[in-house]
């Protein structure tokens, strides 16, 4: 698929170079020089959430068809990049998303050239109008103006802590309020470890304790593949963290560190041992993780403005940013997919009485379909 021929448009006077939009479904399609600079721009301009690797583990892992968008001029160079996963269900219908599971894989545009983003976009809309679609979802930071991205959600916040101050683990212990320091020495008290590491008894342990508090939660939890996935294709990015108590596994959590920062997409903590604040004393430790590694920032996830989790959040020091996700919708709301919707709730609440072995049969089939 191709952006539009500017040579002759009386619009552009300028004369500004013409981009030419293709469509792939992994970045092997393209030549190896090609290849090449796709990874740099992605390196110079992106984030871990626009790496390639991703949509490998989205069809491993998910069963996801990716493609995605590459912008280049008229000289090849590449000046907008889009990955996309199409997502297909019985039960909740087709959606085109940038990208499930990851927070901010949207465009990914040099200079934020309007005339890039406008062209992707486009082809993007073709797409889905094309897989026919509910709708596209384009997750971004900030907003981008286009007449076919009718709705946005920006309620969410990804809470991120600044650690550029904090080079080790007396300044950052120097950073927190003494409420926050008595919960960590609670946890200290109790007798927790905890272990860093890739390895396959790592990644059960933590998917046992992530699938009783999925299901504590009323959500369909992944699958242990996505985590497996996720470990082979990033094995210097990603690591997993658990605590025991008394050699019994309770709170885990999943590390991906970029190059500057260090992000957690999933952690839970067995609500039974809540009183040894297990879930305090092991944010704690991935704190000092990410210091080890010389990362500045601690991005905790998303959180609606003023829920528990944002206040737990916030109560590291960890201060909002936007995000915004867009879209196209060409049939159905968008809004019906959130786990809160009035035809959901009831869906929630008898999730939750499940048993846990049940949650892992049937919830991977669920979650999948779900953007």
């Amino acid at each position: 698929m191709k952006g539009g021929d500017n040579r002759h448009d009386p619009s552009n006077p300028h004369n500004r170079p013409i981009h030419h939009v293709r469509m792939i479904r992994f970045t092997h399609e393209l030549d190896s020089a090609s290849h090449s600079q796709l990874d740099a721009f992605i390196t110079t301009h992106g984030t871990l959430d626009h790496d390639p690797r991703w949509l490998s583990v989205l069809q491993n892992a998910m069963g996801h068809r990716p493609m995605s968008l590459v912008a280049q001029d008229e000289h090849g160079v590449i000046n907008g990049y889009l990955p996309l996963a199409l997502v297909t269900s019985r039960l909740f219908g087709r959606f085109l998303v940038s990208l499930p599971y990851l927070n901010r894989a949207g465009l990914l545009v040099k200079n934020d050239d309007p005339q890039v983003t406008a062209e992707l976009i486009d082809q993007a809309v073709l797409l889905a109008d094309m897989h026919q679609v509910d709708y596209l979802e384009l997750r971004h930071d900030a907003a981008h103006e286009h007449d076919k991205l009718g709705f946005r959600r920006d309620e969410k916040v990804r809470m991120v802590l600044d650690l550029s101050a904090m080079p080790d683990a007396d300044a950052l212990w120097s950073h927190f309020n003494a409420k926050v320091r008595n919960q960590i020495r609670k946890g200290e008290k109790n007798n927790l470890s905890i272990r860093f590491g890739r390895d396959a008894a790592m990644i059960d342990a933590f998917y046992d304790i992530f699938s009783v508090n999925m299901r504590d939660l009323g959500t369909p939890v992944y699958s242990r593949g996505l985590f497996e996935r996720i470990i082979a294709l990033f094995p210097d990015e990603s690591e997993l963290a658990v605590v025991t108590h008394d050699n019994q596994p309770i709170a885990g959590a999943m590390l991906i560190h970029d190059r500057t920062s260090t992000t957690v997409p999933s952690a839970s903590c067995l609500r039974a041992f809540n009183a040894t604040n297990a879930n305090m004393w092991m944010y704690h430790q991935l704190l000092l993780r990410t210091i080890e590694r010389g990362n500045t920032a601690f991005d905790f996830g998303r959180s609606s403005e003023d829920s528990g989790t944002y206040r737990f959040k916030k109560q590291w020091g960890a201060v909002p940013h936007s995000t915004v996700w867009q879209y196209h919708v060409r049939r159905g709301d968008v809004q019906r997919m959130r786990p809160d919707a009035p035809g959901n709730r009831r869906k929630v609440e008898a999730w939750k009485k499940l048993p846990v072995w049940v949650t892992k049969l049937a919830g991977p089939s669920i979650v999948r379909g779900i953007p």
